[in-house]
């Protein structure tokens, strides 16, 4: 009887959608539905236009399978010696580079973070500069030139090792750390840098996870730092060698050892959409395992500056 009364009582509390949420609630479906399949269509297209054969790819139209499915494609991409080395320099930045700008993002934003730091506002306020004034291509290419890291690889890492956006949502997540939890460890006896590495950063794990993403992404789309630092091509990152294979699609098919003009399976509408999806698929692959960090971290970030 008692539990009848509760289900009635529950009925009867239950709040009422009025006809007006329910349409906007279908709306709202509907329309980031829609979006999802607009933003997701043309990578979709991408892989479907790879994995088709030469001739139905010239016909063009929309792809939503593969048409005379074929891996030849692939085989004459991964055929061409400049893709090895590509991933070969990128792989070397990418995870150098998220590492140690990481590192230092995380070492520049906790002192930021500490109200005994003198001159805390001011260096906060120059961090801040960077985001706004930036001294220009020309002068960062002598710079880079006058120390020596010209066509060097670590001119791909060095330049963009502290992100003052990164930094600031890090400084953010470290003000929102209780102050007494650094006071009881440093009446134990605990210094600054132990209390960095065994207290801070074990409780900034969404939030690293967060800023190494940032970091990776950044890294491997990077394009311009080959550009304007690197002379040598076997030193070239992926998103170089890509430019160079969409640009000149002739020229990578012949170094793979096919002719445009005699191959079948593959031409150059098929071997740039092979290009691109093996540029971009490994760096999707790295999302799905720092999803759950992402989300938590960027929240965590934005809750106190």
């Amino acid at each position: 009887m008692a539990k009848d009364t509760t289900i009635q009582r529950n009925k009867k509390n239950k709040i009422k959608t009025s006809t007006g949420e329910k349409i906007f609630t279908v709306f709202n479906y509907t329309f980031f539905t829609l979006l999802c399949l607009a933003m997701l269509y043309p990578f979709w297209h991408v892989i479907m236009l790879s994995l088709s054969s030469s001739n139905m790819a010239l016909r063009g139209g929309i792809f939503l399978w593969p048409k005379e499915f074929t891996w030849t494609t692939y085989r004459s991409v991964f055929k061409n010696p400049d893709i090895y080395t590509g991933y070969g320099t990128t792989l070397f930045v990418t995870i150098i580079g998220t590492v140690l700008a990481t590192f230092l993002t995380a070492t520049t934003a906790y002192p930021l973070s500490k109200s005994r730091l003198h001159g805390r506002k001011f260096f906060s306020l120059l961090l801040i500069l960077t985001m706004i004034f930036n001294a220009g291509m020309i002068p960062n290419y002598l710079l880079i030139r006058n120390i020596g890291l010209y066509d060097s690889r670590w001119a791909l890492i060095l330049p963009l090792t502290v992100s003052a956006y990164n930094a600031v949502i890090m400084r953010s997540f470290f003000l929102s750390i209780p102050e007494a939890l650094e006071e009881s460890a440093r009446i134990d006896g605990a210094n600054d840098i132990r209390i960095f590495f065994t207290i801070i950063l074990p409780l900034s794990k969404a939030t690293i996870a967060t800023i190494l993403l940032f970091n990776a992404v950044m890294y491997w789309n990077d394009y311009m730092s080959t550009v304007m630092y690197i002379k040598s091509t076997d030193k070239w990152s992926m998103q170089a060698v890509l430019r160079q294979m969409l640009n000149n699609t002739q020229q990578a098919m012949e170094k793979a050892g096919f002719s445009v003009l005699v191959e079948e399976t593959a031409n150059a509408q098929t071997i740039k959409a092979a290009s691109i999806v093996v540029a971009t698929v490994p760096i999707l692959i790295v999302y799905p395992f720092v999803q759950k960090y992402f989300v938590k971290g960027v929240m965590i970030g934005g809750v106190k500056g």
